[in-house]
């Protein structure tokens, strides 16, 4: 007979499987060698492993009971052989738990990571450094209250019958991980959005990511359906389902936005921010003929040497920032450098902003000098109508 988790469960493991191969290979276009690959692509892998094993056993808890017994049953009743099948069950849910706690918990840190690497130069940084110690903190101290506080002696997670219903229900155990589950995942939800709207993209590339975040939403309500499940219906098998639909959603949301790169040399799609002949695209030229603000350095015919190495720095600050999940143009090989390059498009903004500002410093020492500094700003305004 087919298992209850069966095909949905096999269906997403492969399409997850499938997404972290697909982003290594990116990862692997992106930054030029599989050595190169970085401490998130790693810890995705190690994601994918606990959520293979997980699947595992959750497959062999839907066909076995545990020591959660029903009230109206009496325990002296069972057999030795029953005794040992709810044995054997509770150490399988005891797996299941931890191994669900284990993907969820790797996939937030493969996404902080992200975040910190995309928020290089920007003021967000601090909160993903904030939200990356809360996420550490409230993992060890749920872990410290699932091993040595809930349930003593440990050995009672699998006892039939339990001495404490902490140690079958594992009620206390539930709440704190969903309470810290919950509001960590709809923090770093929130990291990203304000740049989400701020963004410079097409309106179909936003509406992809609206989407793929959309996902990350979902996997919040199955985290919050997993434990409304766990306390309405303990006997029941639906929170099973919950537990592994919120972590092959989790996995799908960290690894979409890092497929970009092999689908485009796949498919030889544009760029991924990309504009139309009729957008006002970043690379396009302004009506005084002027190149864009990450070509800044054509505009050397009135920036001052000084200025120039002054703006160079400024550039090679943000080039530091530069890595494949950032959202505009992250996707080439770090070795075929063509120039400078804003890769998020909240980093562009906020360095149009400092640049701009910087103008106001900058010695002219040509004959364009009489233009006003209203005239010399809208040389680097590439969002002007043109």
């Amino acid at each position: 007979m087919m298992s209850i988790l069966q095909p949905e469960a096999g269906i997403f493991y492969g399409v997850c499987w499938f997404l972290v191969i697909v982003r290594l290979v990116s990862r692997r276009l992106h930054r030029g060698a599989w050595k190169r690959l970085q401490w998130d692509d790693y810890l995705i892998v190690c994601a994918m492993l606990t959520d293979t094993v997980l699947l595992v056993c959750t497959s062999k808890v839907v066909t076995t009971s545990s020591n959660l017994i029903p009230p109206d049953e009496d325990v002296s009743q069972y057999s030795q052989a029953e005794i040992d099948s709810r044995i054997s069950g509770s150490k399988y849910v005891l797996v299941v738990e931890q191994m669900q706690i284990a993907t969820i918990w790797l996939v937030k840190a493969c996404l902080l990571i992200m975040y910190f690497r995309m928020t290089a130069v920007l003021p967000q940084r601090k909160l993903v450094i904030a939200t990356s110690i809360y996420v550490a903190v409230t993992f060890i101290v749920m872990e410290i209250l699932y091993f040595g506080v809930w349930c003593r002696p440990f050995s009672q997670y699998f006892a039939v019958p339990t001495i404490s219903t902490q140690c079958s229900a594992a009620t206390n155990h539930l709440i704190t991980n969903a309470v810290f589950n919950i509001s960590s995942d709809i923090i770093i939800l929130s990291i990203p959005m304000p740049l989400l709207f701020r963004v410079r993209l097409p309106k179909k590339n936003k509406l992809i990511l609206i989407g793929i975040f959309l996902i990350g939403l979902f996997t919040v309500v199955a985290a919050v359906l997993n434990k409304y499940y766990s306390f309405s219906n303990p006997f029941g098998r639906d929170w099973v389902l919950w537990y592994l639909r919120e972590s092959y959603t989790a996995l799908l949301c960290a690894n979409l936005p890092l497929t970009y790169p092999l689908i485009q040399r796949v498919f030889k799609l544009r760029n991924w921010n990309s504009y139309s002949d009729e957008s006002h695209s970043i690379r396009a030229s302004n009506t005084r003929g002027t190149n864009t603000f990450s070509t800044a350095r054509s505009h050397s015919h009135w920036v001052s040497q000084s200025k120039r190495s002054k703006s160079k720095y400024f550039r090679d600050d943000l080039r530091s920032a530069e890595s494949q999940e950032d959202i505009n143009d992250p996707f080439r090989n770090p070795t075929a450098d063509d120039g400078p390059q804003f890769i998020t498009s909240a980093i562009e903004m906020d360095g149009v902003k400092s640049y701009e500002k910087s103008l106001t410093d900058l010695s002219i020492d040509t004959p364009t000098s009489w233009r006003t500094e209203q005239d010399r700003k809208k040389d680097f305004n590439y969002n002007a109508p043109t």
